[in-house]
């Protein structure tokens, strides 16, 4: 394997790696946990007590894979000289889609979630609703990109 195969390959499974984490933990966060917790608790200021302890300090973790993932990107992307203008074309659709699904996650972290944390009782229920809203939306976009990238690393015509 040559110096830039090596590099590539490397990148490549950093990148895979890092979107299925991402992909898969708001999968199973969105699928499973909350599901299951809202049942178990069956009140909304309980379940928010337990989302909010399950939360607590991840917002770095995910801006440090948003960041590894678009580093990685753009290495991958500075790598792959040649590829067809569809190529070109999917991967620039594939990073628009992790752009909006980012902006989702700043505005989660910064905006929704404090409103989410000083909601009266009465408010719980509709907040959580919306960051389910959210969380699909950025779920369907991190989905989508990865979609893409597989489509754009093994249609014929790349």
């Amino acid at each position: 394997m040559g110096d830039d195969a090596g590099v590539t390959f490397g990148l490549t499974l950093v990148h895979l790696g890092v979107a299925t984490l991402w992909f898969g933990s708001m999968a199973y966060s969105l699928f499973v946990v909350q599901p299951r917790l809202a049942r178990a608790l069956g009140d909304p200021v309980r379940a928010e007590e337990a989302y909010r302890a399950l939360a607590a300090g991840n917002r770095w973790r995910v801006a440090g894979l948003i960041a590894v993932l678009a580093l990685s990107g753009v290495g991958l992307a500075l790598l792959h000289d040649g590829r067809s203008a569809t190529w070109w074309l999917l991967v620039s659709a594939k990073a628009g889609l992790l752009l909006a699904a980012s902006a989702l996650f700043w505005w989660v972290s910064w905006r929704g979630w404090p409103r989410r944390v000083f909601a009266r009782p009465a408010e719980l229920p509709a907040e959580q609703a919306r960051f389910r809203r959210v969380a699909l939306v950025m779920a369907t976009l991190v989905g989508a990109a990865f979609l893409l990238g597989v489509v754009a690393a093994h249609a014929p015509w790349r």
